[in-house]
């Protein structure tokens, strides 16, 4: 969880209370002290994914990388540049000291600037779709579908439902609750919810946006006891 060198307590109240923006700005130098960051095991999963059925690709893109934890994984997968997006300048900041290669854009992926456009062969994000509601997943996915090249593929992992007789679905449904109810009573919101990003609503989302969808098993994380995976890679493709 978290490291003596993470936040602490009253650093988490205080950016739960921010707007995102602000929120992520004050979070930023810690931020890779704590269990928000995506796991390199994730990170490793999908770059073996990727790289066994892909790959190489030409130009990446990591869609809200925070403090740049995909941006090495495109560095490998990818012979030309790379670029990374966030609405968070403190977020940014570490991402540049920790890939200073990495071309840097602040950008809120509802409004991608039409400069990105059509200069990509891989997309990715990892851990910032629960900042969209559900009514803003079309404009993220219609900007990645700009900003991908033909026949560029937008990449990320997505959990299979966690079933109510696990501890973790009381978790998670009393984290979206307790968001939902400060979000009612607070200003400026901060949107984070884990449970508004289902595979039935995305793919029909990506479809509308023009892409075709496909999933891969990511079997490193193992499977149910249906024998579903746990975890999938969804594999967004624009149009050749």
């Amino acid at each position: 969880m978290f490291t003596s060198q993470g936040p602490t307590l009253r650093e988490l109240a205080v950016q739960a209370m921010s707007s995102i923006e602000r929120g992520y700005d004050l979070l930023a130098p810690k931020f890779d002290q704590t269990p928000f960051r995506t796991p390199d095991r994730m990170l490793d999963a999908v770059e073996e994914t990727l790289a066994r059925h892909e790959a190489p690709f030409d130009a990446g893109l990591d869609v809200c990388c925070g403090t740049g934890a995909g941006l090495g994984m495109l560095r490998r997968l990818c012979t030309g540049r790379v670029t990374g997006i966030d609405l968070s300048s403190g977020m940014l900041a570490e991402a540049g000291l920790a890939h200073p290669e990495a071309d840097l854009l602040r950008a809120d992926a509802r409004q991608l600037p039409a400069a990105l456009g059509d200069s990509y062969d891989l997309a990715v994000s990892f851990g910032a779709f629960g900042h969209f509601l559900p009514e803003e997943r079309p404009a993220v996915f219609s900007g990645v579908h700009t900003a991908l090249r033909p026949g560029g593929v937008f990449a990320f992992p997505i959990g299979a439902p966690i079933p109510p007789s696990r501890p973790a679905w009381w978790a998670v449904s009393g984290f979206d609750a307790a968001m939902r109810v400060r979000n009612a009573v607070w200003r400026p919101p901060f949107v984070m919810y884990y449970r508004t990003f289902p595979l039935g609503g995305v793919r029909t989302d990506l479809r509308a946006a023009g892409f075709t969808v496909e999933t891969l098993p990511l079997d490193h994380f193992g499977r149910r006891p249906d024998g579903t995976p746990r975890w999938r890679l969804v594999l967004a493709r624009k149009a050749s």
